[in-house]
This record gives C-alpha cells, structure tokens and sequence, in this order.
C-alpha cells in the first residue's frame, strides 16, 4: 500500500482547494490557540464543507477536553481526530472517528508509550522543548522501530527534498509535513506542496 500524505496547518479554503487538487491524502486543521497554525473554527468549517469528497480531514488538538474535541469534531465535520499534546490514553480512545496519537520523540525508548493507546495511528514527531510540533526537526530512523509501519504518521522535518527517502527507510503509513510546504507559517506553498506530494508518490 502507498504511503498516504497529510498536509497539516491548513489555514485558508484557498490553500486547502490548492492541496486537495495536488493530490494530498488529508489536510490537518489546528485547534491549538497558541499555534501559528491556529484557525477559528468557523474558518475550519468552511475549510472542511470546500473540500472534495475523499479527502480527509484532521482535527488537530493539544490538551483539549473530550468535550470540546467532540464539539469541534461535530461542527467541523471532521473524519479523524489527532492528538497532539500530552494526553493520557483515556482522552484518545472510543472515539467514533479514525484517531492519531502524536508522541514527541526525544530518544529511541520514546515510542514505547505508543502500546499503551488504543488508536489507529501514531504520528512520531521530534521533540523540541517547549513547542508542541510543527518545529521542522527530523526524527532519526532508528527510533522508530517500535511501532509497526502500517500504524505510523512520519512527521517533523519533511521537506520536498527528503521526504522520499525518509519514506523509502521507513515506509510509514502515511507522513505529515507542516513547515516544510510553506512560505510563510500557515501559509502554504503551491510548488513546495506539488513537489512533496509528486516525490512522496515515487518513493
């Protein structure tokens, strides 16, 4: 099966028509207030009802309470749920939608938590002090080897560039690239974007 591509911090009905028509998996709409990524979740609902049928769409939450997670997920329309911050396995399971647990990845014993949540996927991103994600650091492959490839989100430090490679050693589920598609944060790049997800589909 070939690796699925998430474009995540999509923050514009524009830029999301824009990834959608590159041929991109899932977008990821970020609920963290204190993201540069953040978008209002009026903006995400229009973002979520402009896109194509078969695209994906990622509620991003960092800390958030079940019951605003379900809110959000309700008025958005959002097909899967990823948490992004230090949530305890609880908050991440029965969910009626596809779910994502991303663990911040700082040595190779890392990713033993991910046995202890009952999701679908885990999105390994590199740990940056003090920056819940979208940092752009890469996450060395031999840290990954503790969750199986048909269960893990490749994230932190994707770039057009690499992300072929990264895929070729890894052969992850899917990878979610933030930083590395923009011109500015939030605001994404049409070339940067095509050429990701055309270099993902080689790989």
């Amino acid at each position: 099966m070939s690796t699925k591509v998430k474009i995540c911090g999509v923050t514009s009905v524009e830029d999301a028509l824009m990834v959608a028509a590159a041929g991109a998996d899932a977008i990821g709409l970020n609920f963290f207030p204190r993201s540069p990524r953040f978008v209002p979740v009026e903006v995400a609902a229009e973002i979520a009802a402009a896109l194509p049928t078969g695209i994906c769409r990622v509620g991003v939450f960092v800390d958030a309470s079940r019951d605003v997670v379900r809110s959000i997920a309700e008025r958005v329309g959002l097909d899967a749920l990823q948490f992004h911050g230090a949530e305890p396995p609880d908050i991440c399971a029965s969910w009626d939608r596809t779910t994502i647990k991303a663990l911040r990845v700082r040595d190779a014993q890392a990713l033993a938590a991910a046995a202890g949540y009952a999701v679908d996927f885990i999105l390994a991103d590199a740990h940056v002090e003090g920056r819940a994600g979208g940092t752009g650091q890469r996450v060395p492959t031999e840290w990954l080897a503790g969750v199986a490839a048909d269960r893990l989100i490749l994230a932190g430090g994707l770039t057009p560039d690499n992300v072929a490679d990264a895929i070729r050693s890894v052969r992850p589920a899917a990878v979610d690239v933030a930083s590395g598609v923009e011109r500015a944060p939030g605001r994404k790049d049409a070339q940067k974007v095509a050429r990701f997800i055309a270099n993902a589909r080689t790989a």
